[in-house]
């Protein structure tokens, strides 16, 4: 069934949760933040085609990359619903060894970048500043009175930013464009 008439009022549940809460509140704020950048990510993975990067001396697929994220972003909306899910410190560890060998192959940050280049890099950046307003929403959710948001969550969500950061900037390197600073002019 696609609707159900429950939410009609203004209040809303998370798919298996008894729980109902306002549409308005800090939750539906934080749950529709994640969906928002899971759906984009989405869309990125549409555009990466067959795309590899190269991660421990082994090719890996980008959209298999996205994929995964995809995947952490329904734990992390499992959990902040209340469900027995938790993202781990493993699949942080997964993230940050994709960002460290990523920035291996770029050369060093000297300055912002104005997005664009390759379309994959600004669908990736422009990604990334819904991954950033996905965490503020959960931040906010876990300073809100009675909600406990798992430290990992928080660390996942800095991270997402900072891997979608790295995949703009790898995207328009193995393109052949180069990264354009703002002259602030």
């Amino acid at each position: 069934m696609l609707y159900t008439r429950k939410g009609d009022k203004g209040d809303t549940s998370a798919f298996g949760c008894n729980q109902r809460f306002s549409k308005n509140s800090a939750l539906a704020e934080a749950l529709g933040s994640v969906d928002e950048i899971n759906s984009l990510l989405g869309l990125c993975k549409t555009k990466a085609g067959d795309f590899e990067i190269e991660i421990e001396n082994k090719k890996i697929r980008l959209d298999e990359i996205v994929e995964q994220i995809q995947q952490d972003l329904f734990i992390i909306q499992a959990a902040l619903a209340g469900a027995d899910k938790k993202i781990t410190q493993e699949k942080i560890s997964e993230i940050e060894k994709i960002i460290d060998e990523i920035e291996k192959q770029l050369p060093p940050v000297k300055s912002f970048f104005i997005s664009g280049g390759a379309e994959q890099s600004a669908f990736f950046d422009y990604a990334r500043t819904i991954a950033r307003r996905a965490e503020r929403r959960v931040v906010a959710l876990s300073e809100s009175e009675n909600n406990k948001v798992a430290p990992e969550v928080l660390v996942y969500l800095n991270r997402l930013s900072s891997i979608l950061y790295a995949l703009a900037r790898i995207s328009n390197v193995k393109s052949g464009l180069e990264e354009k600073g703002p002259s602030y002019k």
